[in-house]
């Protein structure tokens, strides 16, 4: 069929726009691939970072304590007695075998004139009863005399032997009891105590005097508990005197008390001192410094700081993703320019050091290199 050419140029008008709509959602989508492909990736903010290391916590500690003898020894009687003398005073020096003290000798006295009067009586028997079994044996070998005879004078000579030992035991118990009524010092020393006077009445193991020894000195300081709580390892005192500090000796710790003083609940610590001075005497107020060590512990810069609800909380940085994430911490101290934490961070993590006013959750942040690791500022902790 044979259109007219009016009708065949209307069709083509009617057709030619249609090629154009067909393809245009197809040109929008090229377009817009190519702009995203071309468009950069949106830049982290810079911040600040440093990473969380563990670290020790060093802290000095002073206290004021006096030097003591490290050992002293109590001497008493080992009898009763009045006490007749007793030449030694408090701060005299001894040395070992010297007289301190003196009993009345007189009871003694003559408990070993007793003694020596029961032993020679003692022998007059024996000799007279070994004389009547001898004669009693020669005449048994003779057949001049009786068994019974002979059994009693054999049986009278060994109750005088034994009548003769005993009495030289009671004169060498008497010899001694009159050298206990002297009381020597045992060794070399100074004395620090004296519990009774001349004329006293005293009983057997009544301290006497008290004697500090010359071989050891010790400096001791009444120490709380928290102090002892953070002791770790045997560290070294060094002791001064108070009134002289250019005088010093260096010591350790010897002994601690295990329980508690009622009073000022303090745990009495003995620090034994390696060749002290000479002015570091008895009774002298000394200070002693020793740096205590915690436990492995996290220090941060204080700017790190931020909150979260109530309580701290830091930045933590994705190292792989480089957001940022809001995490609570626990703090255990607070210092001018960085903070202790106890817990909610982990060693090797990094955090932002400046500028967590400004982040928020899942923000991307461009680290700088840090100016100093946290370990950095627990080293300058101070003590």
């Amino acid at each position: 069929m044979t259109r007219p050419p009016s009708a065949r140029r209307a069709l083509v008008r009617r057709t030619r726009p249609l090629l154009p709509l067909c393809g245009l959602p197809l040109l929008l989508a090229l377009a817009g691939c190519d702009r995203a492909e071309k468009a950069p990736p949106q830049a982290g903010r810079p911040v600040q970072v440093v990473k969380v290391e563990a670290s020790l916590l060093t802290a000095g500690v002073e206290l004021s304590g006096e030097i003591q003898a490290e050992k002293t020894v109590s001497l008493a009687f080992r009898i009763a007695g009045r006490i007749a003398e007793r030449p030694v005073n408090v701060g005299d020096r001894v040395v070992p075998g010297q007289v301190v003290a003196r009993l009345d000798r007189t009871i003694e006295t003559n408990a070993v004139a007793a003694a020596e009067a029961a032993l020679e009586a003692a022998r007059g028997e024996v000799v007279t009863a070994r004389s009547t079994f001898e004669r009693q044996e020669r005449l048994m070998g003779q057949g001049f005399t009786t068994r019974p005879r002979f059994d009693a004078a054999q049986k009278a000579q060994e109750t005088a032997q034994a009548a003769l030992e005993n009495a030289e035991a009671q004169l060498e118990q008497a010899r001694d009891r009159l050298g206990f009524t002297d009381l020597r010092a045992d060794v070399a020393g100074v004395v620090t105590v004296r519990s009774a006077e001349p004329g006293e009445v005293v009983q057997p193991g009544q301290p006497i005097l008290q004697i500090a020894r010359e071989d050891g000195r010790d400096a001791v300081f009444a120490v709380p508990a928290r102090v002892l709580e953070g002791k770790t390892g045997d560290p070294v005192v060094r002791v001064v005197l108070a009134e002289a500090p250019g005088v010093s000796a260096i010591g350790r710790i010897r002994e601690i008390a295990p329980q508690a003083d009622p009073v000022t609940r303090t745990f009495q610590v003995r620090v034994g001192l390696q060749d002290p001075p000479e002015a570091m005497r008895l009774g002298s107020t000394v200070v002693g410094s020793v740096e205590t060590t915690s436990a492995r512990i996290m220090s941060i810069p204080a700017k790190a700081l931020t909150t979260s609800g109530r309580g701290a909380a830091v930045w933590i940085v994705d190292p792989k993703t480089s957001t940022v994430s809001l995490r609570p911490i626990d703090i255990l101290r607070f210092d001018p320019d960085h903070v202790v934490v106890s817990q909610g961070l982990v060693p090797g993590e990094t955090i932002v050091a400046t500028g967590v006013q400004a982040l928020h959750p899942g923000q991307r942040v461009a680290p700088l290199p840090p100016a100093r690791s946290a370990a950095t500022a627990a080293a300058r902790a101070p003590g």
